[in-house]
């Protein structure tokens, strides 16, 4: 895993994000590890969505379809 100090982080923040690997990066402070920063796993995010136009929705999800009055005594 590459190491990177805190202050060359700040400065080439958004480069070393666009060219983060799968393995992340370890962010110093005078030598000593203080963050890790990894990569977001995105490997479902072909999933949202998949489902469009292929699922059809029959009768009312929200209702068990057995009608009861709340009032009325046992």
């Amino acid at each position: 895993m590459k190491t990177i100090g805190a202050a060359k982080f700040k400065a080439e923040c958004l480069a070393l994000l666009d060219d983060l690997d799968p393995d992340g990066l370890v962010i110093t402070k005078r030598g000593k590890p203080v963050a890790r920063l990894l990569p977001f796993d995105r490997q479902h995010a072909e999933l949202i969505g998949s489902l469009r136009d292929k699922v059809e929705i029959r009768g009312d999800i929200l209702s068990t379809g057995i009608e009861w009055d709340a009032g009325a005594e046992s």
